[in-house]
């Protein structure tokens, strides 16, 4: 990783790290279930689409249903010793996998390495890893997302896969000169690295083979939901939904609007949606102002929802944010929020966010 961009993943990790993230619990795409927030997650497929979804008034909640992890072998033909340079540029040797951490914050790398098929050595979680598979293991994250390294040492791990979404920093390098071998993946999540990402991991373990067919698999899915999308989303750019990324935490008085490079525009035009942050050349993740919204005019507004229970619901957010107001979305309500861990995750639950986002967005009335 270029020092332009580890600096961009740490002001990222920064940010989120402020906000308190706090994850729900795991899932694989499948039909209508109950979300793991307990409301209803509804496949695309059998909803109920808008005929004008610029016309539709009202907040809506995205929830993913929750189903057990589907690892890919439960046999894993590992290779080691194995020699990988991480993100970073640093050369790691891994001996021994017998004890893994996978460490990040939206819990996207240790759902990885349980789709991998290696979920019993996996000896630890972070917070926003709590799928029901991995609900028992100890915790290393303390005050949030801190990791914890008297916690870390204490499961005596082998191996260490973690990014730069957590913090100290000093506490990697601590385990680092304690001798653990720890890599560092990339930490953008972005529908453009979904399969890299996950051969990243793969590698890391030895099983590189598992990682090529995980890649594969999370791809078929992505692919086959984008083109539900596709079927149902106006496809000329005067007709699609003008949507952008909101992220706020009201206690903190943070507001960000994600621009070109934040894995919202990607997020956003998967959806079948027109990015308006493109018409001012907003790029990565910036404070928002008042100007910046109203010139932008979004139909819709996505945002995470810790973040939208920050400010107070809808009702808060019009109330700091009156620019809102002046835009088609405020006046509408057309706000959609998903849980926190899991709008920008971009893992091996890809295929079933986009599928979520997507009912919210044009199926709404399907939820209720």
């Amino acid at each position: 990783m270029s020092r332009p961009a580890l600096r961009t993943a740490r002001r990222v990790a920064a940010l989120l790290l402020v906000a308190g993230f706090v994850a729900s619990c795991g899932a694989t795409p499948g039909g209508n279930a109950t979300g793991s927030d307990g409301s209803a997650a509804i496949d695309l497929a059998a909803a109920t689409v808008l005929d004008d979804p610029k016309a539709y008034e009202g907040e809506t909640h995205a929830s993913l249903a929750s189903s057990a992890i589907d690892p890919v072998t439960d046999s894993p033909d590992q290779d080691l010793p194995v020699t990988v340079t991480d993100a970073q540029g640093t050369r790691v040797t891994i001996t021994d996998t017998s004890r893994i951490l996978a460490l990040d914050i939206y819990g996207t790398l240790s759902q990885t390495v349980f789709e991998l098929g290696l979920g019993d050595q996996v000896v630890g979680r972070d917070i926003s890893t709590q799928f029901a598979e991995a609900a028992k293991l100890p915790l290393v994250t303390s005050n949030g997302h801190d990791l914890n390294a008297e916690s870390i040492l204490e499961l005596d791990p082998t191996v260490i896969i973690t990014d730069t979404s957590l913090g100290p920093w000093d506490v990697i390098l601590q385990m680092r000169d304690s001798g653990i071998p720890v890599v560092v993946t990339d930490s953008r999540r972005s529908l453009d690295n979904l399969g890299s990402l996950t051969r990243e991991v793969a590698a890391a373990l030895g099983v590189p083979a598992e990682g090529k067919q995980l890649a594969q698999r999370i791809k078929a899915e992505v692919t086959a939901t984008q083109a539900e999308i596709a079927a149902i989303a106006p496809s000329s750019v005067q007709d699609k939904l003008r949507m952008v990324f909101l992220y706020v935490r009201g206690q903190a008085g943070v507001y960000y609007m994600f621009g070109k490079g934040s894995g919202a525009d990607g997020l956003v035009e998967a959806l079948g949606g027109y990015d308006v942050t493109q018409e001012i050349g907003w790029n990565g993740m910036k404070p928002v102002n008042d100007e910046a919204i109203i010139s932008v005019q979004p139909d819709l507004v996505i945002m995470m929802s810790k973040g939208l229970e920050s400010v107070g619901g809808v009702d808060g957010l019009l109330d700091r944010l009156p620019a809102i107001a002046n835009t088609p979305a405020g006046q509408n309500r057309r706000i959609v929020d998903m849980q926190d861990s899991q709008v920008l995750s971009f893992g091996p639950r890809t295929a079933e966010v986009l599928n979520s986002l997507a009912v919210a967005i044009y199926a709404p009335e399907s939820m209720q």
